[in-house]
């Protein structure tokens, strides 16, 4: 059994026309995450897109990165990160779509660990969340880490 835990051989689509789309999907400037970087850039905020935060596993890229402020910010699609609202098991093929995100999902939790553990705060935000309300929680959070790594300097970077 495929898990990113205990990684085999990645589950190959059922049918070409599935890999095919599979192919296509964008890792990094889908629309929600061009929405949400122009939200936080109108605040103000200055980021990196699609890079490996600096002491953590050059595999893992993180959608938008605030380096000051040690935030790791990730646009998670309702599909490929299984919603609790908007994801849905398509009908066919059903166990092999289940295990493929159930490990997107595992390797989404172990991401979050292994940056937390390097000192990033992780942020999730849904594709179908207000993005205005998102970049100003965002906003806030840069505005909180980085005050208290002035004031705290064993807080710099935490």
């Amino acid at each position: 059994m495929y898990s990113y835990l205990n990684p085999g051989p990645t589950p190959s689509a059922a049918n070409p026309a599935t890999a095919k789309l599979m192919r296509r999907v964008r890792r990094s400037g889908t629309k929600p995450e061009l929405a949400l970087r122009s939200a936080l850039h109108r605040k103000g905020l200055r980021f990196v897109v699609d890079r490996s935060p600096p002491g953590t596993d050059r595999r893992r890229r993180v959608d938008i990165l605030l380096r000051g402020a040690r935030i790791a910010l990730f646009v998670d699609g309702c599909f490929w990160h299984s919603c609790p609202v908007h994801g849905q098991l398509p009908q066919s093929n059903r166990k092999w779509w289940r295990l493929k995100l159930r490990g997107i999902a595992l390797r989404d939790r172990d991401t979050d660990a292994r940056l937390a553990k390097a000192g990033w705060l992780v942020v999730r935000v849904w594709e179908h969340e207000d993005l205005a309300e998102a970049a100003q929680r965002v906003f806030e959070l840069v505005a909180m880490r980085t005050a208290r790594s002035a004031v705290d300097p064993t807080h710099a970077g935490s």
